[in-house]
């Protein structure tokens, strides 16, 4: 995923602005507790453009609930996507607790891991989805790839991937040559767990179409074509943070498909994909951090 467009505003994810995250993050608890809902509040208050488009898009998720509960539940997507940034920068540090984390789903988990040919995880930009794979690899013995697209600015990422790394994460980052994939596959045959994200649709990328809260959306294709030439079962993984380093995982059925899939197939793939995702920020729309249109 390319950060730069899925931050809530802009320069909000620049290097300056982790930089300062991460000194914050190392502060004291009571520190990193109270100041990243503070910072987020800011942003909202800053980034017209995103606060109106995740106003927008939240009322595509659930509806209207009045001006009020609207803006509140605006106000939160930014202040719970400041905490979880600010608690995956903060991992090693001496003041950070471990994470915790309640799994629904783990029987589909050990379902697609049984067979040992590795698992694509399907998952999102929603709360706590770079903390969800330390821990299951902490809990599961999984070796998680992350795989997205390059940032813009390589010195913010540096600063992201040093954090995930930290966690134990594998980071790959993904372009439009097609070589720069074979990392995944070669980890995805080793047995090892490759992340993407299906929620973000770069220019150019390969999609499929889908019906998405009740309107036309688009899946990447880039997942359903791994999986399939891996073998692999493709295993849609959502996280939402539920209080300080607390997350809910829910992990749906595996997708399996032939390795040469028809168009057919790769459509009701994506379809179920797509209606996972709906499923899941249906019951927690303020931790789906989608911050303009692809």
């Amino acid at each position: 995923m390319d950060r730069s467009r899925a931050s809530p505003g802009g320069g909000i994810d620049s290097q300056l602005w982790r930089r300062l995250a991460r000194w914050g993050s190392r502060g004291p608890e009571w520190f990193v507790r109270a100041a990243p809902p503070l910072v987020g509040l800011v942003a909202c208050a800053l980034a017209a453009e995103r606060r109106r488009f995740v106003a927008d898009n939240l009322q595509r998720v659930r509806g209207s609930r009045g001006a009020v509960r609207d803006a509140v539940d605006t106000a939160a997507t930014f202040t719970s996507y400041a905490a979880c940034l600010a608690e995956v920068l903060g991992a090693g540090s001496v003041h950070a607790r471990p994470p915790t984390a309640v799994v629904h789903g783990e029987l589909h988990l050990l379902d697609a891991c049984a067979s040992g040919d590795g698992v694509v995880f399907a998952t999102a930009h929603t709360g706590g989805w770079e903390t969800v794979g330390p821990l299951l690899s902490r809990d599961h013995h999984l070796r998680v790839m992350i795989a997205e697209r390059p940032e813009r600015d390589e010195r913010a990422r540096a600063i992201q991937d040093d954090a995930r790394r930290a966690q134990g994460l594998l980071v790959a980052h993904v372009g439009d040559d097609p070589v720069s994939a074979l990392p995944l596959a070669r980890h995805l045959r080793e047995g090892g767990v490759v992340a993407l994200q299906v929620d973000r649709m770069p220019a150019g990328m390969r999609a499929r179409s889908v019906t998405l809260f009740g309107r036309p959306g688009r899946v990447p294709e880039g997942p359903l074509r791994l999986a399939a030439l891996a073998r692999a079962p493709l295993l849609p993984v959502f996280a939402a943070r539920v209080g300080h380093r607390r997350y809910v995982v829910h992990v749906d059925a595996p997708v399996r498909l032939p390795t040469r899939p028809s168009e057919g197939e790769l459509d009701a793939a994506a379809q179920s994909l797509a209606t996972a995702l709906e499923t899941f920020v249906r019951a927690h729309p303020t931790q789906w951090f989608h911050f303009r249109a692809d």
